[in-house]
């Protein structure tokens, strides 16, 4: 199926574009809740005091986007019946534990511009997104305020020494909770 933005066509993803992450993560409190133990590295990220949002979510793209070749990439958005979706009448699929997602395929532009908030506060960023390689996956959990990613461990350090994007990397057994951050 595929929707219409921007005077575009986008196409909606399907349960075989995301079976690579499906029923691949685990239970309990480390990043592999949100992220398939497949990849060379892991980290945690969040904006950091004094870093609008807008900023520290374009760093993390433009990281992201210098360490992947020029591809479409995947944009997850979960339903909660209360959040921005973009396109709210697409099928979803479904992640993690049944949780809806709207997939769709587009880039890293869209990645910033398309959402108007989210259950985290603001900013536009998708809540789970990945380049159609699967070289990273970025997800952050319904209940997280914080966005845990797995990739490259080059990625993983691009993304730890901008001081934009507030990067913690984690180890897969680790607690995905950044430091000054509480669960809710």
């Amino acid at each position: 199926m595929d929707v219409t933005k921007d005077g575009r066509s986008w196409r909606i993803g399907t349960a075989g574009d995301v079976a690579w992450l499906a029923c691949q993560t685990t239970h309990g409190l480390s990043i592999t809740t949100a992220i398939p133990p497949v990849f060379d590295a892991y980290a945690t990220f969040y904006p950091p005091d004094g870093v609008s949002i807008e900023a520290h979510e374009r760093a993390v793209v433009d990281e992201l986007t210098e360490h992947t070749p020029d591809q479409p990439w995947w944009l997850g958005y979960l339903d909660t019946g209360a959040h921005d979706i973009v396109f709210p009448l697409a099928p979803k699929q479904s992640l993690y534990w049944d949780w809806p997602y709207l997939l769709v395929e587009a880039g890293p532009e869209q990645a910033l511009t398309w959402r108007t908030g989210h259950m985290r506060g603001e900013g536009s960023l998708p809540d789970l997104f990945f380049p159609a390689d699967h070289s990273w996956l970025a997800s952050a959990l319904w209940d997280d305020t914080w966005t845990d990613i797995g990739g490259t461990a080059a990625l993983i350090t691009g993304l730890h020494r901008n001081p934009l994007v507030n990067a913690r990397p984690v180890g897969p057994d680790e607690d995905a909770l950044p430091p000054g951050l509480t669960r809710d």
